[in-house]
């Protein structure tokens, strides 16, 4: 088993950046690939961004890219999402999730972050 404890995340202007972290315990975090989903209110959780293990392979959904880094500290035990020129359609809740094997399936995970927060004002 592995846990994630999510930080970051808040309130923040439109075009204003924030960073997300993912902390795991327990299990050994490098055997992990990562992903990063979000949730708004009324909507299905969505993916992303993934990393696999080594962070040599990386995924994006569209809507994101070139604004979200993801990365991983194997040292740190801990992954990131770096949000760049954010957007109210940004909106959601955030988790980080862990499994082997690069998806962008949620379903497919099997340990997740607790959630945080993050809000885009227009």
């Amino acid at each position: 088993q592995v846990q994630l404890v999510q930080s970051g995340g808040g309130l923040v202007q439109a075009g204003g950046s924030l960073r997300l972290s993912c902390a795991a315990s327990g299990r050994t975090f490098s055997w992990y690939d990562m992903g990063w989903f979000r949730q708004a209110p009324g909507k299905e959780r969505e993916f992303v961004a993934a990393i696999s293990w080594s962070g040599a392979s990386i995924n994006y959904t569209d809507s994101v890219k070139g604004r979200f880094t993801i990365s991983r500290d194997n040292a740190k035990n801990t992954a990131y999402l770096q949000m760049n020129s954010l957007l109210p359609e940004d909106t959601a809740v955030y988790y980080c999730a862990a499994k082997f094997g690069l998806t962008s399936r949620a379903p497919e995970y099997d340990h997740w972050g607790q959630g945080t927060q993050v809000t885009v004002s227009s």
